[in-house]
């Protein structure tokens, strides 16, 4: 624990500090929290984009997450994510699990009435490939 947290309580626990990212949020948005859950080996919606950041935590499971300029990874329950939303696609959120239920909640911020997430067409996905990072081999 950093000196800065110090004056917590037992049992509370700061799990990810993005000052930064507090930028993208959109003025005027309001706060939406959202549970995922996905059954086993559920490949999520299809790619998307959502209208402003978003800030999660693995709540059970493991989520195969895949953002436009980032190589896919596999978060755990217990790991926080964050998504900058806006013009980012949002390619992954897979059930990384053939045989449990996974997990995910997330605080997006975003306009009012504005929708959850848009799923990017075809076309867009092709002009936009090159930023695209493959996975590991």
């Amino acid at each position: 624990m950093t000196a800065e947290h110090a004056h917590l309580p037992p049992g509370v626990e700061i799990i990810a500090t993005l000052a930064e990212a507090t930028d993208g949020i959109p003025a005027g948005a309001e706060a939406r929290t959202v549970r995922v859950t996905l059954a086993p080996g559920d490949t999520g919606a299809p790619p998307h984009r959502h209208p402003g950041p978003l800030f999660g935590y693995v709540t059970q499971g493991e989520i195969l997450f895949e953002l436009e300029g980032e190589a896919p990874r596999v978060l755990k329950a217990g790991d926080a994510v964050f998504e900058p939303g806006g013009d980012v696609i949002h390619y992954q959120g897979a059930n990384n699990l053939q045989d449990a239920q996974s997990q995910l909640v997330v605080t997006m911020f975003a306009p009012p009435g504005t929708p959850v997430l848009t799923v990017v067409g075809a076309e867009e996905l092709a002009e936009r490939r090159h930023l695209r990072v493959p996975p590991p081999a």
